[in-house]
């Protein structure tokens, strides 16, 4: 591969990562979600984010040519390879925590898939149409979730608060862009993640503040996830998603 493969392979990895490992995330309450139809509709999200994952790994196999599948990509790369954002691998916790990190990333994922679909490469520019009717949706149904919880209970509003707390340092992630990803932006393929910070500050700031509550801007950073850097949660959960198909090499479905 040329320069401009390996970052576009390198890019298109990232973001199947951040979506396949947020799956497995959401995944995790099926069966215990607080009732059945909440149960289903994270399941269902978590459907969502695995489809968007296996679009963006069929075309970073295709890009790297080695005749790779995406479940190569998936399930045969350790901890160290996976390049998914923080935010993403950290583990549900409770029902609070895990809306307010969806809320989080709905919001992320709306301004920045809007400005994906505008891509030069016409293969990104369609799954990231695709995947931002999804983002929308899951959007819709994560705000009610945070009024509710932000103005329902004293139990529960202490529970957002906590959530705000846990999550403040991950967040800012989201909007930092390595050398190889800045040359895809000039490119006219990815999407300026910097440009779109001050919004996402302000709509997350104006919707909490609709709760008198005040969340922090989205400067703090605790970063690695790019450079294969990650919490000790990813590896634990990592062994068992991949479980069966390690201990079955070569596995179909």
């Amino acid at each position: 591969m040329n320069q401009e493969q390996q970052d576009l392979y390198r890019f298109l990895v990232g973001l199947g990562d951040d979506a396949v490992v947020l799956s497995h995330r959401l995944s995790e309450w099926c069966s215990n979600g607080p009732y059945l139809e909440e149960d289903i509709a994270l399941s269902n999200i978590a459907l969502d984010y695995l489809g968007r994952a296996r679009m963006f790994y069929q075309y970073a196999v295709e890009v790297e040519g080695q005749g790779k599948t995406e479940d190569d990509i998936a399930y045969y790369r350790d901890e160290r390879q996976y390049t998914n954002l923080l935010i993403h691998e950290l583990p549900i916790n409770d029902f609070a925590f895990t809306m307010v990190r969806q809320f989080f990333v709905d919001v992320f994922y709306c301004f920045y898939l809007e400005g994906l679909k505008q891509s030069n490469d016409e293969r990104v520019a369609a799954i990231a149409t695709k995947a931002l009717k999804e983002s929308r949706y899951h959007l819709k149904r994560s705000e009610p979730w945070i009024t509710q919880l932000s103005q329902g209970t004293e139990e529960s509003r202490s529970r957002v608060k906590d959530a705000l707390i846990e999550l403040e340092n991950f967040v800012g992630e989201l909007f930092i862009q390595s050398d190889w990803e800045k040359n895809l932006v000039e490119a006219g393929i990815a999407v300026d993640r910097q440009a779109i910070q001050a919004k996402w500050d302000e709509y997350v700031q104006s919707f909490f503040a609709q709760s008198d509550i005040v969340v922090a801007d989205s400067c703090l950073q605790i970063r690695g996830g790019r450079e294969g850097i990650h919490t000790e949660h990813l590896g634990h959960m990592l062994s068992e998603m991949q479980f069966v198909q390690r201990a079955y090499p070569g596995l179909t479905w």
